[in-house]
């Protein structure tokens, strides 16, 4: 059976995921995280794509991005991933892929769900236990959105930026967004969403991107196998 199209519609923001394959590696020193966020700032000017929060863990790579037309996404993507592994490769003597399959992305609701993932990719190395404190993550935005430095890679959807009037206020309550405890049923609709593929946010907004695309966008439950006898 064909592959049934990610949901795509310009202008509003998608939260994406792609991870090593076999759940091995994808970084191994800084100087290929580096050499990734210099691809991903080129791939970004080349698609017009905005990238709204981003975080590099070892083995996979989480983004937030609106992009402005149908395809800018995954012409991001393809470029991005291409040119990275090619350069990984000559780099480690290595061949063969680095990425597990196809990326994973959904749409997000901008009223009521994009802050939430801005907070979900910020604090994934928490969780994660790489650190206690996100904003002293190197490979995150966490940073820039706390106020702390400028990341201009970064271009903030309007609803950080209606977090405060300057820049000081909207990292003081970002950060205090932070420090709040992450719901359960938060953190389990955003990864399930984004490993379905669907639509993240309010049923009137789920029902619009239907009425465009024409395609259930709602999650299904989890096939369980059948109990043994």
């Amino acid at each position: 059976m064909a592959r049934l199209p990610r949901f795509d519609l310009p202008n509003i923001p998608q939260h994406i995921v792609q991870r090593g394959n076999n759940r091995l590696p994808c970084f191994l020193d800084d100087a290929d995280r580096h050499r990734y966020l210099q691809l991903l700032r080129e791939a970004l000017l080349h698609t017009k794509c905005a990238l709204h929060a981003y975080v590099l863990m070892d083995n996979h790579v989480h983004l937030l991005l609106t992009p402005p037309a149908i395809g800018a996404v995954a012409q991001l993507m393809q470029k991005l991933g291409r040119q990275y592994v090619g350069q990984f490769n000559a780099r480690h003597l290595r061949t063969g892929t680095l990425w597990e399959g196809r990326y994973k992305a959904c749409l997000v609701d901008s009223e009521t769900h994009l802050l939430r993932c801005y907070r979900y990719i910020d604090l994934n190395p928490v969780r994660a236990r790489m650190t206690d404190d996100p904003i002293r993550f190197p490979w995150s935005s966490a940073a820039a959105h706390g106020g702390h430095r400028t990341d201009s890679l970064l271009t903030p959807h309007p609803a950080y930026d209606a977090l405060g009037r300057t820049t000081a206020e909207r990292g003081s309550v970002y950060e205090a967004l932070l420090r709040e405890t992450v719901a359960d049923d938060e953190l389990l609709a955003i990864r399930t969403h984004l490993q379905q593929q669907r639509v993240l946010g309010r049923d009137t907004f789920r029902a619009m991107v239907e009425a465009k695309t024409q395609r259930f966008a709602g999650t299904r439950p989890a096939h369980r196998p059948p109990r043994r006898k």
